[in-house]
């Protein structure tokens, strides 16, 4: 059976991005003497689901730091063509999360990483999220995208574990219940 997994960072204030979509303030507190785990959580997953707007910021980036296969949920993109250095990295497709995950599915995935705030809330509302990494950095930013959005209900966490960093990060993986 596929499933969905979040790594991703947050404001204090639950934020992952200003209004405008501006990270400088996650990228500000980056340190790369710190190990938060990003390697050993990509380390057993198939493919990475994502949606546009985070698409656009990390292909903005220059270099693409993805060696999975990246499947970008968006109505926008649907029909465009994939940039010549993205061809057989990446797709796009405005499939609905379930459809987009018996998609892979087919494909031969097993674990799949879920990123970018509106993706991971509507992976949350149809419950295929199964654990959630958030990384907390310390810092209030009044204003933004939120990581999570309305559900039709309550979703129950267990917390698995939480660490902090000498950078103030505090880190807390949780499992989501049915």
């Amino acid at each position: 059976m596929i499933t969905g997994h979040v790594f991703i960072a947050t404001s204090v204030d639950g934020y992952i991005a200003r209004p405008d979509g501006d990270i400088g303030w996650l990228l500000q507190r980056d340190d790369p003497d710190e190990d938060h785990g990003y390697d050993d959580f990509i380390a057993d997953k198939d493919a990475i689901v994502m949606g546009r707007a985070t698409y656009e910021k990390v292909a903005g980036f220059g270099e693409w730091h993805y060696d999975r296969p990246v499947l970008v949920l968006s109505k926008q993109l649907k029909d465009s063509p994939v940039p010549a250095r993205l061809q057989g990295k990446v797709r796009f497709t405005d499939l609905a999360p379930r459809e987009a995950m018996r998609e892979l599915e087919r494909q031969g995935a097993r674990k799949v990483y879920v990123d970018g705030g509106q993706v991971v809330q509507s992976f949350l509302r149809e419950g295929l999220i199964v654990d959630m990494v958030v990384t907390t950095v310390p810092v209030l930013i009044g204003a933004g995208r939120p990581l999570f959005g309305e559900l039709p209900g309550d979703r129950d966490l267990a917390l698995v574990s939480s660490r902090s960093f000498p950078s103030g990060l505090v880190q807390s993986t949780w499992r989501v219940l049915a």
